[in-house]
C-alpha cells in the first residue's frame, strides 16, 4: 500500500502527500508506458501526443525544424499569416522529405516594426510585433527544450527577411553553450531570388512590381496551401484577379506553379541541411 504523508496547511487542513521518491517513480513508470492507441500521421510536434513524440524520436526522428514566420501586412488581398501558411506547407514538405525531422510551431510572432512611433509594418491594422531580443530569447528557449529532449539536430528556418539575423544570433549562441554544431540556421531556404529565377526559367512568368508587399510566386505557394488566404474567389468576382501583372486564372495552374516552387524550395533547402549537418 502506497503511503502519504499528512500535511496541515496553515488553514488547519491536514492533507495527504505522496512522498517525492513515489511520486518519482510513478513518473518513471509513466515516461515508460506503451503507447495504447496507434501514432497519429503528423510531423508537427503540437499536433502529437508526449507519447508519440517519444516513440518517433526513438525511430530516428532526430530532426526539430523551428520554423519563424510573421503577422504582417501584405498588400489588399492577402492574409496577414502569409509567411505562416507558407511554412505550413513548406515544413510538412521538408520534414517528411528529410525523413527523420519533426516540425515544431511555426512561430509567428517576429519582429516587425517598432511601436510607438510605428515604423516598417506596424504602420498597418492588424501588424504584430516583439523586439528583437524578445524573439531570439524565444528561439532560444524553444532550442534548449528541444535539445533537453533529446534530438541531435535543432534547424532554424524562416519565410521572412527580417528573421534571419535572429535565427543566426540563436544557433551561433546555442552551439557556443553546448559546445557542439548541432543548432542549424539554413538561409537557402530564404533564396526568394532562386525561387523567382526558377519560375521564370520554368514557365516563362515574369513580375512587374506594382508596389504591393506582394508576389506572384509568394501568392502560388500560398495559394496551394489554402487559395482562400489569397483572397481568390473575391478578387476573380472584383476582377482584380493578377499581382505584378500575372494573372491568378486559373486558380488550378497558379496551384501548379506554386506546388513546382514549393518542389523547388523543399529541395533546395534539404541538400543545404544536409551540407551543415555534413552529410
Amino acid at each position: 500500500m502506497r503511503k502519504y504523508r499528512p500535511i496541515v496547511t496553515a488553514l488547519g487542513l491536514c492533507i495527504l502527500v505522496q512522498p517525492a521518491s513515489a511520486r518519482q517513480q510513478d513518473v518513471a513508470a509513466e515516461l515508460a508506458m506503451e503507447r495504447p492507441i496507434p501514432a497519429l500521421n503528423t510531423i508537427w510536434i503540437e499536433e502529437m501526443t508526449w507519447i508519440e513524440i517519444r516513440d518517433a524520436m526513438a525511430e530516428g526522428k532526430r530532426t526539430a525544424i523551428v520554423p519563424t514566420g510573421g503577422i504582417e501586412q501584405n498588400g489588399p488581398y492577402v492574409a496577414m499569416g502569409k509567411h505562416n501558411y507558407v511554412l505550413d506547407g513548406m515544413c510538412e514538405r521538408i520534414a517528411r522529405a528529410l525523413g527523420d525531422a519533426l516540425c515544431a510551431p511555426v512561430i509567428k510572432l517576429v519582429p516587425e516594426g517598432d511601436v510607438s512611433p510605428p515604423t516598417g509594418h506596424m504602420r498597418y491594422s492588424g501588424t504584430l510585433t516583439v523586439r528583437q531580443e524578445t524573439f531570439e530569447a524565444m528561439l532560444e528557449d524553444v532550442g534548449r527544450s528541444l535539445n533537453q529532449h533529446g534530438f541531435d539536430w535543432i534547424v532554424y528556418i524562416g519565410d521572412s527577411g527580417g528573421n534571419q539575423t535572429g535565427m543566426e544570433n540563436v544557433a551561433a549562441r546555442l552551439n557556443a553553450e553546448w559546445g557542439t554544431k548541432k543548432a542549424l540556421f539554413i538561409p537557402e531556404f530564404y533564396d526568394n531570388a532562386g525561387v523567382q529565377r526558377h519560375m521564370e526559367e520554368t514557365f516563362g512568368i515574369r513580375e512587374e512590381s506594382e508596389g504591393w508587399h506582394d508576389t506572384y510566386w509568394l501568392t502560388a505557394m500560398q495559394a496551394a496551401v489554402d487559395p482562400q488566404t489569397v483572397r481568390y474567389e473575391e478578387r476573380v468576382r472584383t476582377g482584380r484577379a493578377t499581382i505584378n501583372g500575372v494573372s491568378l486564372v486559373p486558380l488550378g495552374r497558379t496551384i501548379a506553379v506554386g506546388e513546382e516552387l514549393m518542389r523547388w524550395r523543399t529541395d533546395h533547402t534539404l541538400a543545404a541541411i544536409r551540407r551543415a549537418k555534413g552529410m
